[in-house]
């Protein structure tokens, strides 16, 4: 089954699976090492670790299809890609659809914020007309060439017009043709708990570790009908803490070893080589070898 048929699957059997978020192909790499059925290529992630910026909309779409034809690349999971704004208007999401499709995407997630985009957790968010994004929506439908290929429709409206005319518009960019539906940051589990029963759609919600929205356990987000539970910065969070612990201890101690595997504050040099898939290409090269 090809990636874009099995992430079809996992949408329409709304059982919250989990899919953390990936900043580049090693940290995709881990996820589908540690048996995770998807992934989701954040543009929060790219920004923080690639540019050391908050995620204000400072990638484009160039910096973003790198990363995704990365990705595809490294893993075999289905790829759900983070467009932002799809980069301007709906002109711009018919570049941005057709050139991620290329790059590997599976799914395509555009949102309904104004350009430059802020973190769905930020303040100051605004957002553009529900009628704009509408035809953002349309435009990133008919843009696509493979019919498999998923649109994914955010609306940030919650924080801008309240929770009922977020649900409002999410509805609209279904009838518009959008795959799957995102209402990003209600801010009560009452609202989160609401939202399956309010919108027929296949829906992702977006749990952000420190965010907004409250934290439900994935199974209970499955029986309520979510599709997908997505974590898009504990695996950015992770490594920031991770890298912390690490050279923190470097500095106080002035050397680090590899340690016993249950106390290491490093991956084994072993397990490094592993992930990135060197015994494999020793394999090729003994392979390729010249026998004289």
């Amino acid at each position: 089954m090809d990636t874009r048929t099995r992430l079809r699957t996992l949408i329409d059997q709304r059982r919250g699976v989990l899919v953390p978020g990936a900043f580049n192909a090693l940290s995709a790499r881990i996820a589908e090492d540690l048996g995770f059925e998807a992934l989701y290529l954040t543009g929060a992630g790219i920004t923080n670790m690639h540019l050391a910026l908050p995620d204000q909309g400072f990638v484009g779409l160039h910096e973003v299809a790198e990363h995704t034809a990365r990705a595809r690349d490294a893993v075999a999971l289905p790829l759900i890609v983070d467009a932002d704004t799809g980069f301007g208007n709906a002109l711009n999401v018919r570049q941005t659809v057709r050139t991620l499709e290329r790059a590997g995407a599976d799914a395509i997630q555009l949102e309904d914020q104004v350009n430059p985009k802020r973190c769905g957790h930020f303040n100051g968010k605004a957002i553009v007309s529900a009628t704009e994004m509408v035809g953002k929506v349309k435009a990133a439908v008919d843009a696509r060439a493979d019919q498999k290929l998923l649109i994914m429709a955010r609306t940030d409206a919650c924080a801008v017009e309240g929770f009922d005319a977020a649900v409002e518009r999410a509805q609209r960019y279904a009838e518009a043709g959008a795959d799957i539906l995102f209402v990003e940051a209600p801010q009560t589990a009452e609202l989160l708990q609401a939202l399956p029963g309010r919108l027929a759609q296949p829906q992702l919600v977006n749990l952000v570790i420190g965010g907004r929205t409250p934290i439900l356990g994935a199974e209970e987000l499955g029986r309520l009908g979510f599709s997908i539970v997505l974590y898009a910065n504990a695996a950015l969070q992770g490594a920031v803490h991770g890298m912390q612990r690490a050279l923190g201890a470097l500095r106080r101690d002035g050397r680090l070893d590899e340690g016993p595997a249950d106390s290491a504050v490093v991956a084994s040099f072993a397990e490094r080589q592993r992930l990135v898939g060197k015994p494999a290409l020793d394999a090729l090269e003994a392979r390729y070898a010249d026998p004289g």
